[in-house]
C-alpha cells in the first residue's frame, strides 16, 4: 500500500464520469444491441487517458481508470464469467420503502433503470476474455507519471453474490466460494502488474438494508464474516499491501436511516487481508463515525481511507472542511495511517451522474488542497 510519512496522499473510490458517447454505446450493449467491440475497446482506451488526465490535473495521487470499461462496478462480472443467465429478482431498499415517492425517483434514474443483473444458472468460471489485461494495459499506458501509484477496482465475491441471485448452487456458501475462485484470476492479474486491487464490498454494509433486511444484526454480521472469508480465500496469493477494500452503504440519494452502524462491522473489516480500508465518512449519516476509532485500535500495517468528499452532492467541499475531516482520523490513528478519499464513486452505473462531471474535478481539486492544508498541520 502506497504510504507517506511526509504528507497526506489523495485518492478516490473508483467510478468517474464517462464521456457521453461511451455512455450511449454502453447503454446499447446493456440493452442487447450489437456493438463494435474493437471500436468500444479503442474508445475505452482514450477515455482512460482523458480521465487519468483529469485526476492528475486535480491533484489526485493514487489514480485509476475511472471504470471506463465497465457498465458498473457491480454488473460487469457478467461479461467476464460464465454461468450467469436469466434474471435476478429485484430487491428493495428498506430505507426507500419508507418513502415511496423518493424510491420511485431514485430507481428511475437512467443508470439504475437500465441495469441488467442476471442470475447464476450454471457452473461459474472465467470466460477467458482478456478484459482485465486490457484494463491493466490502458491504465499503465495512461499514467506513466502517476505521483504515488495506481489502483483498479474489482467486484468482491460477496458483491457478486449480493446482486446476482443463485439459482444453481446447493448453498450460499458453495455459490460464494465458486465466485471467489472464478474472480481470483482477475485479482491476481491486477496485482501482478504492480497495481493495487480495490475490492468493492457494499455487501458488507449496504447488504444489510437491501437483500438482508429481514435478518437481525447478529445474523447479518455472520454473513459479513462469511463474505470476508471468501474474499480472503480469493486473495490468499496476493500481498496485502497490494489490496484495499471499499465498504459502502449504497451510493444513492436516499434517507439511509436504515444503515447499519460502522461500529457493528469495523472489527471484522479490519481483520480482513487488505491493508487499506476505504469507507464513507463525509455524508450526514456516517460523518460522525470517526469516533469509532476512539475505542478501536488500528491494527499494525493497516491504513484508513476515509471519505472526505461526499459523492451525491454538487456542493464543492471547502478545503478547510476537508482538512478538518482528515485531521479527525489522523488524531486517532496517526497521520501516517490516513489517505484522503471520497465516500463513493461518481459514475456508479453507466449513465448515473448525480454530480456534474465538471463539479467532480472541482471537488477533487478541493480534496487535494484540503490534503495540503492538513499536511501542513500534521507533518
Amino acid at each position: 500500500m502506497q504510504r507517506s510519512t511526509e504528507r497526506f496522499l489523495t485518492t478516490h473510490v473508483g467510478s468517474l464520469p464517462r464521456p457521453d458517447d461511451l455512455v450511449r454505446t454502453m447503454f446499447a450493449q446493456e440493452e442487447g444491441v450489437p456493438v463494435d467491440r474493437a471500436a468500444l475497446a479503442a474508445r475505452v482506451s482514450t477515455a482512460v487517458e482523458e480521465v487519468v488526465g483529469h485526476q492528475l490535473e486535480a491533484g489526485i495521487d493514487l489514480v485509476n481508470d475511472g471504470e471506463m470499461s465497465k457498465p458498473s462496478y457491480a454488473s460487469y462480472p457478467k461479461y467476464r464469467l460464465s454461468g450467469f443467465d436469466g434474471e435476478s429478482v429485484t430487491f428493495s431498499y428498506r430505507d426507500l420503502d419508507d418513502f415511496p415517492a423518493m424510491a420511485q425517483r431514485v430507481m428511475s434514474d437512467p443508470g439504475r433503470s437500465r441495469r441488467r443483473t442476471p442470475a447464476c444458472t450454471g457452473p461459474i468460471a472465467p470466460t477467458g476474455d482478456d478484459a482485465v489485461n486490457r484494463d491493466v494495459e490502458s491504465l499503465l499506458a495512461a499514467s506513466p507519471n502517476a505521483p504515488a501509484g495506481r489502483f483498479l477496482t474489482a467486484a468482491s465475491p460477496g458483491l457478486v453474490a449480493l446482486f446476482f441471485d443463485n439459482q444453481y448452487y446447493r448453498s450460499y456458501e458453495d455459490y460464494l466460494f465458486a465466485v471467489a475462485e472464478a474472480m481470483r484470476p482477475e485479482y491476481e492479474a491486477i496485482a501482478a502488474a504492480g497495481i493495487t486491487v480495490q475490492l468493492d464490498c457494499p455487501d458488507l454494509a449496504m447488504g444489510r438494508h437491501v437483500r438482508y433486511a429481514d435478518l437481525s444484526d447478529e445474523e447479518f454480521v455472520a454473513r459479513v464474516r462469511q463474505n470476508l472469508e471468501a474474499l480472503d480465500h480469493a486473495c490468499a496469493g496476493i500481498d496485502p499491501e497490494l489490496l484495499r477494500m471499499h465498504v459502502c452503504w449504497g451510493n444513492y440519494d436516499g434517507p439511509h436511516h436504515r444503515d447499519i452502524p460502522f461500529a457493528a462491522l469495523v472489527h471484522d473489516v479490519l481483520r480482513a487481508r487488505p491493508a487499506a480500508i476505504a469507507f464513507e465518512a463525509a455524508n450526514p449519516r456516517h460523518a460522525h463515525e470517526f469516533t469509532v476509532f476512539d475505542d478501536v485500535r488500528l491494527p499494525e500495517g493497516k491504513v484508513l481511507i476515509p471519505g472526505v468528499l461526499e459523492s451525491k452532492t454538487n456542493v464543492i467541499e471547502h478545503p478547510e472542511l476537508v482538512a478538518q475531516r482528515i485531521g479527525r482520523y489522523a488524531e486517532r490513528v496517526g497521520p501516517q495511517n490516513v489517505i484522503a478519499g471520497t465516500d463513493c464513486g461518481y459514475g456508479t452505473w453507466v449513465g448515473q451522474a448525480a454530480v456534474d462531471p465538471q463539479v467532480v474535478w472541482a471537488k477533487f481539486a478541493a480534496l487535494a488542497e484540503g490534503a495540503r492544508l492538513a499536511s501542513s498541520r500534521w507533518f
